[in-house]
């Protein structure tokens, strides 16, 4: 399918999709809406509830990395461990990455050096970013994960519901909630009702927040205890 660069209106880059009309990231802002809807959402909600600073984390649609990237500055900030895996069946290139301006947006001395470092580390390999973070690229589609309460929160960064319908499903968010451990906390930035629907069918329970810049809900699904 082709691909195109495209820049958001926060001056982010991310990739666009003509044959569907659909984006990696809101054309809103892809670092604003990833700060908003993974960071603020999930990550400093999930420390908040917690107080775990060894904390699991699986996104589904690793895309571009951006979601890892902050997640990286972020962890360092709280102080946290992170074992981060990101599930992606057509990794993009690094004519891609490369194009992507995070780094220099994020305004961290070391950051386009750590974007680097996230794309270059091995695919279905575990690998090391530093000391407190571990990388782990799975390319594989996301109805072929079958761990069972391994992770403490979840990126559900999907192509949206408009296009790929069939991972926004019943069966999808069944795999999602058997891989939470007990009160882990899954986030996206739909909001339709027939994908809290199939959330709450296979056990969650889910929030409508605020959304980010461009859209006016996002969703949060916490899995129950025991």
């Amino acid at each position: 399918m082709k691909r195109e660069l495209f820049k958001t209106a926060d001056g982010s880059m991310t990739i666009h999709l003509p044959d569907i009309n659909e984006q990696y990231h809101s054309k809103h802002g892809a670092l604003q809406e990833a700060q908003h809807v993974f960071i603020k959402m999930g990550l400093q909600h999930l420390v908040t509830q917690s107080k775990d600073k060894n904390i699991a984390i699986l996104e589904i649609g690793f895309g571009t990395g951006l979601n890892c990237l902050l997640t990286y500055f972020e962890a360092l900030k709280l102080k946290l461990n992170i074992d981060y895996v990101g599930v992606e069946a057509y990794p993009i290139s690094s004519n891609e990455w490369k194009a992507m301006n995070y780094g220099s947006l994020l305004e961290k001395e070391e950051a386009t050096q750590v974007f680097e470092n996230i794309h270059v580390a091995e695919w279905d390999k575990r690998e090391r970013i530093v000391e407190s973070f571990s990388l782990k690229k799975e390319e594989k589609k996301f109805e072929n994960i079958n761990e069972n309460s391994v992770f403490n929160l979840i990126y559900f960064d999907a192509f949206g519901a408009r296009v790929q319908p069939e991972l926004w499903t019943e069966t999808i968010f069944e795999i999602m909630y058997n891989a939470l451990k007990p009160k882990g906390v899954l986030v996206t930035y739909a909001a339709k009702g027939s994908v809290r629907r199939a959330m709450q069918a296979v056990g969650f329970t889910v929030e409508r927040l605020e959304g980010p810049p461009g859209k006016r809900e996002m969703l949060r699904a916490t899995k129950s205890v025991g």
